[in-house]
This record gives C-alpha cells, sequence and structure tokens, in this order.
C-alpha cells in the first residue's frame, strides 16, 4: 500500500515535469533567457530523477535471497541519495554556471511574454504534482508538525517529490520575478542573476535531502511509538520478569527489523518459553504489519546487564 502511494505520487510528478520541462526548454531557446533555461534543466532532472525513484522502488521490491537475507528494500535509500546528488551536480550546477555566464555577458531576453506564459502553465501543472504529493504526506504526518514528520518520514519517495515540487515552485517564482525585473528595469543581468538564485534554491535542495537520506541509509530505527507499542505487547505476556532490550531497524519504509531480549520466568520449562515468543510474534506482526522479520533473545536480566557492560567496556577502550 506504501509503494503504490508512493508510485503514484512519482507519477504525477513525473508527468507534469515532462511537460513543463519541455515547454521550458522551447521557450528558453525561443526567447534566450537564462533563468527560463535553468528551469528547464531543473524540470528535465526532476523529471530523470522521478524515473530513478520508480526503479529504485522496483529494485526494493525484489524478495529476500542469500545474499541479501532481509530483503533488498534499503535499495530505495540509495536510489533516494542518488537523486540528490543529481539534483546537486546537474541541476544546481548547470543553473549556476548559467547564470554566471548571462552575468559576464548579459543579453537581452526577447518575447517575454512567451515566458510568462509558459511560467504559468508550469505554475499549474507543479501545483497540481505538489497538491498530490502533499496530500499523500500529510496523510501520514500523525498530528506531527511538518519538520518533524519529514525527520520522522521513512517513505523517501514522497517527501523527495515534495522536496523537489517545493523547489521547483520556487524556482518558478524567481523565474518570474527576475524576467520581468531584466525588461522592466532594462538590465539583463537581472535574468542571469535569477538563474544563480535558482541554482541555489537546488543546491540547499539537495543538501536537505541528502541529510535526510544518510540516516535512512545508515540504519534509523522505528518510531518511539512503534517501540512502546511492542514493549506493552511484550510486557502483557505471560511469563515475562523483565523486557531486557527492544531494537528496531527500518529495512525499508513498510519493513521493520525488530529484535528483542527478554527476561522469562524461572518457572517456565523450554516447551512454555517457545510457545510465548510464538505467541509473542504473532501479536506483534498482527497490531504492527510493517515488523516482517522478529528474533527475541531469552536472556536473564543479570546476564544482560553484564553483557551490557562488557560492551560499554570495550567501546571505551578499543
Amino acid at each position: 500500500m506504501a509503494h503504490s502511494n508512493s508510485k503514484k505520487v512519482i507519477y504525477a510528478a513525473f508527468a507534469g515535469n515532462l511537460l513543463i520541462a519541455v515547454t521550458k526548454f522551447f521557450a528558453a531557446f525561443f526567447t534566450g533567457s537564462s533563468a527560463m533555461l535553468s528551469e528547464a534543466i531543473h524540470s528535465l532532472v526532476d523529471t530523470g530523477n522521478q524515473l530513478l525513484l520508480l526503479y529504485g522502488l522496483k529494485r526494493a521490491d525484489r524478495p529476500a535471497d542469500a545474499q541479501h537475507p532481509f530483503g533488498y528494500g534499503m535499495e530505495l535509500y540509495f536510489w533516494t541519495f542518488v537523486v540528490a546528488i543529481i539534483i546537486f551536480g546537474l541541476g544546481a550546477g548547470v543553473s549556476v554556471f548559467e547564470g554566471i555566464s548571462k552575468i559576464r555577458e548579459p543579453h537581452p531576453v526577447t518575447d517575454t511574454a512567451v515566458n510568462f506564459i509558459v511560467l504559468g502553465l508550469a505554475g499549474i501543472f507543479e501545483a497540481i504534482a505538489w497538491t498530490i504529493a502533499f496530500r499523500e504526506f500529510n496523510r501520514g504526518r500523525e498530528g506531527r508538525g511538518y519538520f518533524e514528520a519529514i525527520r520522522r518520514s521513512k517513505d523517501p519517495a514522497i517527501f523527495t517529490v515534495l522536496f523537489e515540487d517545493t523547489a521547483a515552485m520556487l524556482g518558478l517564482i524567481v523565474a518570474f520575478v527576475g524576467i520581468w525585473l531584466a525588461e522592466a528595469l532594462n538590465m539583463p543581468v537581472l535574468d542571469g542573476v535569477a538563474s544563480v538564485v535558482i541554482g541555489v534554491i537546488l543546491a540547499v535542495t539537495a543538501a536537505l535531502l541528502a541529510f535526510e537520506c544518510k540516516g535512512l541509509l545508515i540504519g534509523e530505527g522505528a518510531s518511539q511509538a512503534t517501540v512502546n507499542g511492542v514493549r506493552a505487547l511484550v510486557a502483557a505476556g505471560e511469563g515475562i520478569n523483565t523486557i531486557n532490550e527492544v531494537l528496531t531497524m527500518h529495512m525499508g519504509p513498510e519493513d521493520i527489523l525488530l529484535t528483542l531480549s527478554v527476561d522469562f520466568s524461572g518457572a517456565m520449562d523450554s516447551d512454555q518459553v517457545e510457545a510465548a515468543i510464538s505467541d509473542m510474534e504473532r501479536r506483534i506482526k498482527e497490531a504492527y504489519p510493517e515488523i516482517k522479520r522478529i528474533f527475541i533473545e531469552a536472556q536473564s536480566i543479570g546476564g544482560h546487564l553484564r553483557d551490557r557492560a562488557r560492551q560499554q567496556q570495550d567501546e571505551a577502550n578499543p
């Protein structure tokens, strides 16, 4: 279901960006606007990025095998990181380069009405794609603030498209203002300045996206609400003395790995412990379908504390 929602957002963004890129390139060629050319390159990069995200989703859906026993879910995080690099390298780099070239050798923008019409149409297409992405993002926000929801999101496809579309909307505004001022003040250099500003917007977007992807690539745990819920379910089971440790890691947007260290009652025999573990796994997976794999360790609280102390000592004296 999560991948279905992600694909809907990506397809909408792909269709919009493809149409926008074609119209912007036409306008840039026809009018000679540097800001419009930067916007065209921006839309072309975004179109390619959507293809990479779709490729990442497809690769992430592959079943686990001997070489990757936990599946390929994290491959989506890798391709999202690649998207961030492309935005920075191609989108921001080319926009800044084009803008600096125009600043050094300014030339008037011709037929600005064409640019304004194209920017208006692009704004409509971008607004539609942005609305679709924002609705899906807002659906998973769960009452959190926007920045907190982005930080906690484990589905990079949705927030990547949201980042791209937000940057695109800002870029359109900058391009419109830059072209209008260049004509109104008879200062074609402002068209180049707008291109540089668009490049800066893309660079900031890429940096934010790369930062978010880094956390997912190195392994992020499940939300605190999920961890607390698992603790409550385990504690409600029979024969549980103590929950020593609950560790989680997202292997994909809807794929969580869970490990538990539990101190079972000494009065339980091995068959009872096995039955308790099976019941525990069933109840956890029913309550949290996104938890795909569960590993439960039966360990006394004393043994757990000794292991922790040794681990901390090893970390302090490498």
